[in-house]
């Protein structure tokens, strides 16, 4: 589907009132859609990047308050190592070129997961937009880079314990808020959907206990070929659903 394609009739379609407060993407198929055109996966990668442009414009212009999307999981350090570098060349670039537009459109970057164990200049690279873009208060894009849902919610069950073997927390008062507070996405609005791309029909350790209650979107379509009608598609979508969150 052609980027220039109009997407002016979902825009009239949505419903302003019932938009998801926080929207997850795995952003998968990057490799494959470059495979499919003879091409090499670093290609397909490079492709990647420009739909996440796409997905966080779009975001910004409907006014979704939280987009979180994942760059770079714990286990993709198992990849190749030339695909490892690229990939974190490919992260560089992109923190260093989407500076302007975060900050024109008032973006507010975070990241998830362990950066400790990134290079680092990249490291510093993140820690200036973050703290450049730390007064935008439009919209907060979430980028999980050495991100694992399992290593996330094992950080926040250690830090609880570090505070019950202190003194400063006793176990009996440990609930889901406190849980939450120690999550990477503390503070934020609950995930309200997430998103997977390229036929996938499963969460890859993300986003797992942010996800309890988030309605999930499935499509086929590869991540590079996402365009901004797709992302209204499946709002669109999570908009026809009944949330009931247990009750009736």
């Amino acid at each position: 589907m052609s980027e220039q394609q109009p997407y002016g009739d979902l825009l009239t379609q949505l419903d302003s009132g019932h938009l998801p407060r926080h929207i997850g993407v795995i952003m998968d198929g990057n490799g494959r859609w470059a495979a499919a055109g003879g091409r090499a996966r670093t290609f397909g990668h490079k492709a990647g990047a420009e739909a996440l442009r796409r997905a966080v414009e779009i975001c910004r212009e409907i006014h979704i308050p939280v987009l979180t999307v994942f760059a770079f999981s714990t286990e993709n350090w198992r990849r190749p190592q030339a695909e490892v570098d690229f990939l974190m060349r490919l992260l560089s670039q992109y923190l260093k070129q989407e500076l302007p537009l975060l900050q024109e459109q008032q973006i507010r970057l975070h990241g998830l997961g362990d950066w400790s164990v990134l290079p680092g200049a990249i490291r510093k690279l993140y820690e200036d937009v973050k703290t450049a873009t730390a007064g935008n208060k439009k919209m907060t894009l979430n980028l999980a880079v050495n991100y694992g849902a399992r290593q996330e919610i094992t950080r926040a069950a250690r830090e609880l314990a570090e505070g019950a073997l202190s003194g400063a927390l006793l176990p009996q008062n440990i609930d889901e808020d406190k849980f939450a507070a120690c999550l990477d996405t503390a503070g934020q609005p609950e995930l309200d959907l997430l998103i997977r791309p390229a036929g996938e029909l499963r969460l890859s350790n993300f986003l797992l206990w942010q996800a309890a209650y988030a309605e999930l979107y499935f499509t086929s379509r590869l991540w590079p070929e996402f365009s901004k009608r797709d992302m209204l598609e499946a709002i669109l979508d999570y908009q026809g659903r009944e949330r009931r969150f247990g009750g009736i």
